[in-house]
């Protein structure tokens, strides 16, 4: 039986813990955005990332600290999933764990004032199936959701997945088919989502400039310059998320057909993750996946709306948006929305949702 100072001890981790696991993310994290942005001109330092692209080195304690945290309170990593991931030996990874004091009995209860996100960790494979459409995925671009009807299930949001223009697939968060860079030996760097203070989760990557992409660097050197940019932006709400995408063009030329590809995958929500469209409806640019007693939904959309659509061997959900054309030095919007319901009329929640306005500015 737990003592009377134990159990003090632990509701104080609980209630202290949380609120420092995420404003340690802002400051790690914004941190390696930095960091990223500026070492762009030299060939990274070998680490094990260079053999094994799910591996991210933390560069201090307090770093590594949150995401074991991330990986072993909420994401249930087994060990050799956070060594992986952290490049740690199972033996060092032991010794981390004791020196943080992180085991799964001493979990912070998670907040229920807004949906819980937290930065997808990688290592572990976001799908079930079609595994070879997906090498290597990267977890700059990935959130996960945990369900409010259990303490163990989430969705991975990959947003973006994919981006296509005219100049072709212009990027792609993981390895199958080649990007425009990749047919020219240019390798993008890693990033990471960085927090604000109003607990927004902020992703944003320039890519190579299309005049320095065109000269093939032997060196195998990571570029930058005044190309494409775009980021997101999540925000948590009590019964949603507020999501938006942008895009500038930093290039001589007008970009057009510019589509977006914005995954939901559902391989760790206990009861969706059926390798199968027949729990899913797509109406009106909404992507939607259900229970199997048609109970619980996962609902996401984006807008303006280019196509909706699941993936079942994956299993996923795309609600796939488009920018307008967007002119040189000009950017362009799309807004996105994501929840959970819980009940039987999932038509009256969709025309709640649409009462919204959550599409309009």
């Amino acid at each position: 039986m737990m003592s009377l100072k134990n159990s003090r001890i632990l509701n104080a981790v609980q209630r202290i813990t949380l609120p420092a696991i995420m404003a340690s993310f802002s400051v790690c994290l914004a941190g390696d955005q930095q960091s990223n942005a500026r070492v762009t001109e030299k060939p990274a330092a070998k680490t094990n990332a260079d053999t094994n692209g799910q591996t991210r080195v933390c560069s201090h304690d307090d770093q590594l600290k949150q995401w074991l945290q991330n990986m072993i309170w909420y994401h249930r990593f087994e060990s050799r999933e956070a060594s992986e991931v952290t490049g740690l030996s199972e033996a060092e990874l032991s010794d981390k764990l004791k020196q943080f004091g992180i085991h799964r009995r001493n979990r912070p209860v998670r907040p229920t004032d807004k949906l819980f996100v937290l930065p997808y960790p990688g290592g572990r494979h976001p799908r079930i199936g079609f595994l070879d459409g997906a090498i290597d995925p990267q977890r700059e671009t990935k959130l996960s959701v945990f369900c409010p009807w259990d303490e163990h299930s989430y969705a991975v949001l990959d947003v973006p997945e994919a981006i296509w223009s005219n100049l072709g697939l212009t990027y792609l968060a993981h390895t199958h088919i080649d990007t425009i860079w990749t047919k020219q030996g240019i390798r993008l760097e890693q990033l990471e989502w960085s927090v604000s203070k109003d607990g927004a989760f902020e992703f944003r990557r320039r890519m190579p400039s299309l005049a320095i992409s065109r000269q093939r660097s032997d060196s195998g050197e990571v570029t930058t310059g005044d190309g494409i940019e775009f980021g997101t932006r999540v925000v948590p709400r009590k019964d949603h998320l507020q999501m938006s995408m942008w895009l500038k063009n930093g290039t001589k030329d007008t970009l057009t057909d510019l589509r977006v590809q914005n995954c939901v995958m559902l391989k760790a929500v206990e009861g969706f993750d059926a390798q199968t469209n027949d729990n899913k409806l797509f109406v009106n640019g909404y992507a939607i996946a259900g229970s199997a007693d048609s109970t619980r939904w996962i609902i996401s959309a984006w807008d303006p709306i280019h196509r909706a659509w699941g993936n079942a061997p994956c299993p996923c959900l795309h609600s796939d948006p488009k920018f307008e054309d967007c002119p040189p030095g000009e950017v362009r919007q799309l807004r996105g929305w994501f929840s959970f319901y819980q009940g039987t009329d999932i038509h009256s929640e969709l025309a709640r949702i649409e009462s919204t306005g959550w599409r309009n500015p």
